[in-house]
């Protein structure tokens, strides 16, 4: 389940945040924002890059989203910096998606620059080819690069200036089309050595003469067989690595991806030295295997319970054969239609078909039942089976169309909640309507030619003890079915008591949105201080790194270091993923492997970390330090650094919050290079020949390029190490002026120190900051919503807005859309019934279950401490098609006594109770059953599912036994005011 969702990418390197905002960022997302369908776009703006996503309606193709980003990219060309070394790309892919497979190459002989060479060209290459992969992220990526770097001071004792060196690397390194030469005979082509591959010929290139002697390269600087980038690192474990990150492409499958991935690693590890070592660090598609094995595993054995459970009831092998035939039948109707709408077995339409298998035997039960009982009431097996059917036909077209009502409402529901569910509802809904149509055709058919006569029916010792018992529990619900139809007063003041008591347990019941799984993984984004240098930042990350790799849990992990080409961290960011045992292996949860973790990371001073169990399903466009999200704009950029620290702060103090922090970085030390305009001009100096001087030595800038057999290089030109130390080797920098002379940068130009943003962000068009946070264990989303939306009514001027962005927004809207699913859902039902029973008052009647139902799913999720989450809430609205059930076996026995015999009301009702007691018995066991392995929350991720079957077998529980007297005496009430009503027409 995946919004449409694009990547946009921009570079100009050595550029500042706030330079790459309005000169880059600003232009495209003007153009951006006229493209149809755009649901959110944001961007981040950080030295040299800005990464820019876009966010489609859930209803929004994303090849033709492509295409329109595309067009948008051309458009906006001419408003872009001139000397961007490519145009804006965009990928297909959701930057807060993890990826899908961690493959890591190690090597203890080779150096990084050839690790990287297999790694992004051998590898990364051809797994972008596979369908389905969006991207492949390099962590520790140590490319290729010729780096020269040059000596200030020599430069300006020959009177050198650095664009001379560049122009003169440009001119030595070429590799330009030279012809060919065609002969009376042969024909030749012609071809030139201008293209220099290593460093070493780079020291020889002659740069200038002066006096009559050339003055090389390695006069003025060396040339270093280097890396792009040697300011960030990855560690497979305690290794140096180069780690591949395989990212999917929104809507495709997970499965299919990972797997076409893996089989080309055969032909990989083929390929590769025998030095080289390829390990799979994490694979995504293993815990969804095991996840649909177990929950296989989990129907098979709720078959087995259901089975076991009508057996139970019916005590006779050919009676429980003829019920139990409707669930594989009605898994094979549905599996039939899933496959020709398209939907594929996951995790929802599996746990549909779980549920199902509870639900499904209900009309063949009662069907069974009522025959069997015009059996014993002396009807041949044929008469019987006609007669029974006929008498209870409408009954189960009742009870079918009434079920498959409720999950109307959630096939018109919209956004994430509809896309995610409507799957599960169109499963559920299939299975009750084959199961209707077998239990009115083929369960008749069998009871005609497998039920034994009645008098071929010779009880044994099981069946004798069993009905002792069951006639014992028939009598007590008689006792107690007499005694409430006594107190009919008492019995309706229970009920509106149950009911105030619903609507202060939902007010009360801490809210969650989408349960957490236990994965084996755990994601952490480390961050240092802004101005910590970069050996330092390697030494703090190992050292985190050591804590992960003493922990008894842990089975392997990879962390990383420093920017990242396509990222937006920086040399004082870091990445650990840490992959867990298997959950058989270790005692604890995931969750309280974090919360352990988290004192050991706090003991490396100077160094925070922001760990996360990653949600099932990423919502949202954002990777932030925390999971959740609120995001703060305004038009006054100062206005919003204020307050933004100030809110989060808040935060910080609030109970249960916690991981607070920010994206906003404003302590990055800068230099600033102010220019004196007038003295500049004077020695015929520009602003533009300061800035690309600067640009030239400290911007790492890319002068030309290696052309490779299977890859190109660049070549980097920058000043030695040790001058770009210390603000003060600014001086030693010279400008030519018109004349040719050197000029210091000095004479023309003022250096002074202070500090500016690291990154720059905005939301829509407008600068933002998104303060993200964590909950503490128990605390639930929906408490935490609330305390936030009191802090920003309290704290925030008028100038600045704020609001939820991922899982936090769907949520807050979920919150009022689930309330009207549920109230619609009921709504449709006692239409329904009302249509069914051509009644204002009987579905009213059939309907007083659900105070019960509601009441023990809120108390049974109470006791559990579980929260009130979309998947509790499917199950809120499963219970009021579950229980009705019991009302409408029982009321449609009692109208059809009261018209058929004369009967009255109460006798009519306690009859009705007495011949439904088993057929009612049984099919809520079979319910039950059906829901209790989800609520033991068996299996891999089942821990995600089990609010649902909490709330089911509670709910089920509770009204179960309540029901069976409540309903009769509002039976009663009902038909005297249906009485009174005839007779005051009349």
């Amino acid at each position: 389940m995946d919004f449409p969702t694009i990547l946009v990418n921009a570079a100009l390197p050595g550029a500042n945040p706030e330079t790459i905002a309005t000169a880059v960022a600003t232009p495209l997302e003007r153009e951006f924002s006229t493209i149809s369908g755009l649901d959110s776009m944001s961007s981040s703006s950080a030295l040299g890059s800005v990464q820019i996503t876009l966010q489609f309606d859930l209803h929004r193709n994303i090849d033709a989203a492509a295409q329109d980003v595309q067009a948008a990219i051309s458009r906006a060309a001419n408003q872009l910096p001139e000397d961007m070394p490519n145009p804006p790309s965009y990928r297909k892919v959701n930057p807060a998606d993890q990826p899908i497979l961690y493959l890591a190459l190690t090597s203890p002989t080779l150096p990084l620059y050839t690790l990287n060479d297999y790694g992004e060209t051998v590898m990364a290459q051809r797994i972008s080819m596979v369908n389905g992969v969006a991207q492949v992220l390099v962590y520790g990526s140590q490319k290729y690069a010729v780096r020269i770097q040059l000596d200030p001071k020599a430069l300006a004792f020959r009177g050198i200036g650095i664009d001379q060196v560049a122009d003169a690397v440009r001119r030595a390194n070429v590799n330009l089309p030279t012809g060919a030469l065609y002969g009376k005979h042969r024909a030749f082509t012609v071809q030139a050595t201008g293209q220099l591959t290593s460093a070493a010929p780079y020291r020889s290139i002659i740069i200038a003469y002066r006096r009559g002697n050339p003055v090389r390269l390695a006069d003025v600087g060396t040339a270093l067989d280097g890396v792009e980038s040697d300011k960030t690192a990855a560690w497979y474990v305690d290794q140096r690595s180069v780690i591949l990150a395989i990212k999917r492409q929104p809507g495709t499958n997970t499965v299919e991806v990972a797997g076409a991935v893996k089989r080309l690693l055969p032909a990989f590890q083929a390929q590769l030295p025998a030095s080289v070592s390829l390990h799979v660090l994490y694979d995504r598609s293993q815990s969804i295997r095991e996840s649909v094995r177990d929950i296989k595993f989990t129907l098979v054995f709720t078959l087995g319970l259901v089975v076991l459970v009508i057996f139970l009831f019916l005590r006779r092998v050919s009676d429980t054969i003829i019920p139990s035939l409707a669930m594989p039948m009605s898994l094979i109707g549905t599996f039939m239609v899933m496959y020709l709408l398209g939907y594929s077995l996951d995790n929802l339409s599996l746990m549909a078909l779980i549920l199902a298998v509870g639900f499904v035997v209900d009309d063949a039960i009662v069907m069974l039942e009522n025959t069997v009982r015009h059996q014993e009431m002396g009807e041949d097996i044929m008469a019987a089976a006609l007669n029974g059917s006929r008498e209870i036909g409408f009954t189960i077209v009742s009870m079918t169309v009434s079920l498959v009502a409720v999950f109307i409402p959630v096939l018109f529901m919209g956004g994430i909640l509809g896309r995610l569910f409507r799957e599960f509802a169109v499963t559920i809904g299939v299975a009750v309507l084959v199961s209707g149509v077998i239990s009115l055709t083929l369960t008749p058919m069998l009871c005609s030619r497998f039920l034994k006569a009645a008098d071929n029916r010779r009880p044994g010792r099981f069946y004798l003890a069993s009905e002792r018992i069951f006639q014992g529990m028939l009598g007590v619900y008689k006792r107690g079915l007499t005694w409430f139809l006594g107190h009919r007063r008492s019995t309706m003041l229970f009920l509106a008591v149950v009911m105030v008591l619903t609507f202060w347990l939902f007010k009360i019941v801490p809210k969650g949105f989408i349960p957490s799984e236990d994965r084996s993984q755990i994601f952490a984004l480390t961050e240092a201080a802004e101005d910590i240098s970069w050996e330092s930042m390697k030494r703090h990350q190992q050292a985190l790194a050591e804590i992960v790799r003493r922990d008894p849990n842990v089975e392997s992990f990879m962390s990383s270091a420093g920017a990242r080409a396509g990222s937006l961290t920086g040399s004082n960011s870091g990445v650990l993923f840490i992959r867990l045992k298997p959950r058989s292996e270790r005692h604890l949860t995931v969750e309280e492997i974090i919360e352990e973790l988290r004192p050991k990371m706090a003991e490396v001073p100077g160094i925070r970390v922001f760990m996360q169990n990653l949600p099932p399903i990423q919502i949202g466009g954002r990777l932030t330090k925390s999971q959740y999200q609120y995001t703060l704009q305004s038009t006054d950029i100062q206005e919003l650094y204020t307050h933004a620290p100030l809110f989060a702060e808040k935060l910080r103090s609030l109970p249960g919050f916690q991981d607070v922090t920010t994206d906003l970085q404003l302590k990055n030390p800068q230099v600033n290079v102010e220019i004196d305009r007038d003295k500049a001009s004077t020695l015929g100096i520009s602003a533009l020949q300061i800035e690309d001087a600067l640009y030239s030595a400290y911007g790492s800038r890319q002068i030309s390029t290696i052309y490779a057999a299977t890859d190109q290089y660049t070549v980097i030109m920058e000043l030695e190490p040790r001058y770009q130390l210390d603000p003060q080797a600014l001086s030693l920098l010279y400008v030519r002026a018109t004349g040719g002379a050197l000029v210091p940068l000095d004479a023309v130009s003022t250096v002074t120190t202070g500090f500016g943003s690291l990154t720059v962000n905005h939301s829509g068009q407008l600068p933002a900051v998104t303060v993200s946070f964590n909950l503490k264990p128990g605390f639930a989303l929906g408490n935490a919503v609330e305390a936030i939306n009191r802090v920003a009514v309290d704290e925030l001027p008028a100038t600045v807005t704020g609001s939820f962005q991922g899982a936090a927004q769907v949520f807050e809207s979920s919150l009022r859309d689930l309330g009207v699913l549920l109230i619609i859902a009921i709504l449709v039902i006692y239409i329904v019934l009302g249509i069914l029973y051509e009644s204002f008052i009987h579905p009213l009647t059939i309907l007083s279950a659900l105070p019960f139902a509601g009441f023990g799913a809120l108390v049974t999720l109470h006791v559990f401490g579980a929260q009130l989450d979309i998947y509790s809430f499917v199950g809120l609205i499963m219970l009021v098609g579950l229980v009705k059930k019991n009302g409408i076996i029982m009321i449609d026995f009692a109208i059809e006594a009261e018209r058929q015999r004369g009967k009255s009301p109460r006798d009519a009702i306690f009859e009705a109770c007495m011949v439904r007691f088993r057929p009612i018995m049984m099919t809520s066991m079979a319910a039950l059953m059906g829901s209790l392995p989800i609520a033991v929350g068996w299996g891999a991720g089942g821990e995600s599912r089990q609010p649902l079957g909490l709330a089911v077998v509670g709910g089920l529980l509770f009204s179960q036994f309540l029901t069976l007297f409540v309903t009769p005496v509002f039976y009663l009430y009902m038909q005297k005011i249906h009485f009174s009503t005839i007779k005051s027409v009349t």
